[in-house]
């Protein structure tokens, strides 16, 4: 591609990156508005929400534990999907000035934590999935599993492994002069071509393809489940409940992996041929023009799509929604109320003094 001689395939390139330079940080900036503010919609919603649970006091029932613990790895999963956000001005910035000017550090940390978020958002998807299986096939063990201390262990420990995958980032990421330009910096990942293979297989073995097996059982054993109930004609209403909720959140799932398919598909493909240089490179010439725009898009996308998902899919989230609304319209009116209260009560003052 772009490391091929000829004027024509040089100009294209230069077109290309041109083109890269002015239309990622645009998409960069939408992505991030959207991105943060649904997130922290999403956040400020399920808070509020067991905080509404706490105020009921009393014994947990057994649908108000499978619910808190189900929204514990929501609140973890828009958690990793914000700080991946955080990662994305670093990213644009470099595209934009197609050299990295954030230092040996910042290449590192920025390469290690964009890593790790990722990772832990599969891995947290792969625990909803499978908390979904405990709750529909198996509820009375969901009942004792699935408390909330239980389950905000797990989302804290699910970030170990997470971290583990971002750590070589962490250790051999390394900012270096660009072989066309002495003067531009570029942040690269490795030494070498094997080492990049090797990680980048690994990666997406263990960050990609194993938590999608388990969640592609886990759904499989749901819907054989729910499919022999609607048969067998019991509890049509929980059936149809249940049936809800797992497809909402089985949309969770499918949305990540084709927002992150083109991204790995085109780490792979990068992988095959050792002459790709600055294969893994932030701040370099672009090596696909649209091809790599599109998929570096699809994957900072996936952190939009889950709170458009919440207000398309599930009813509850958008009674939630409602409530919130409601409830910064009366505050905002019971300010107003107080600030004309207390604008009366110093005038008062004043004609009695």
């Amino acid at each position: 591609m772009c490391n091929s001689s000829g004027s024509s395939v040089e100009q294209m390139c230069n077109s290309s990156g041109s083109v890269e330079q002015i239309f990622v940080p645009i998409m960069d900036s939408l992505i991030l508005i959207l991105g943060v503010t649904g997130q922290s919609l999403v956040m400020v919603i399920l808070c509020r929400r067991q905080r509404r649970r706490m105020k009921r006091g009393g014994q947990a029932s057994h649908a108000s534990t499978i619910g808190t613990g189900t929204d514990i790895l929501l609140l973890a999963l828009s958690a990793a999907d914000l700080l991946l956000l955080s990662m994305i001005p670093f990213y644009s910035a470099a595209i934009a000035m197609r050299r990295w000017p954030f230092g040996d550090v910042m290449c590192r940390l920025v390469g290690f934590l964009g890593s790790a978020c990722s990772s832990a958002s599969i891995f947290t998807l792969a625990a909803l999935a499978v908390s979904r299986y405990l709750i529909v096939v198996k509820p009375t063990r969901a009942y004792g599993l699935l408390t909330p201390r239980r389950v905000s262990m797990v989302a804290v420990l699910l970030w170990v492994p997470a971290c583990c995958l971002g750590a070589p980032q962490l250790a051999f990421r390394f900012v270096k002069t660009s072989q066309g330009s002495p003067d531009r910096f570029i942040c690269f990942s490795f030494l070498s071509h094997e080492q990049r293979m090797i990680y980048g297989l690994f990666h997406f073995l263990a960050a990609f393809m194993v938590p999608l097996v388990t969640i592609a059982v886990a759904y499989g054993s749901i819907y054989m489940f729910l499919w022999r109930g609607q048969q067998a004609s019991t509890t049509p209403q929980v059936e149809r409940y249940q049936s809800k909720v797992t497809q909402t959140t089985a949309m969770l799932v499918l949305a990540f992996t084709v927002c992150w398919l083109p991204s790995y598909g085109l780490a792979l493909a990068l992988l095959v041929n050792p002459h790709w240089a600055t294969t893994g490179a932030t701040g370099a010439t672009p090596r696909y023009g649209a091809i790599s725009v599109f998929a570096r898009l699809m994957a900072t996308s996936s952190t939009v799509m889950n709170p458009i998902l919440y207000v398309l899919m599930s009813q509850k989230f958008r009674q939630d929604l409602f409530l919130l609304q409601d409830f910064s319209s009366g505050e905002r009116g019971w300010k107003k109320n107080t600030v004309w209260q207390m604008t009366g009560f110093v005038c008062w003052r004043r004609v009695w003094e």
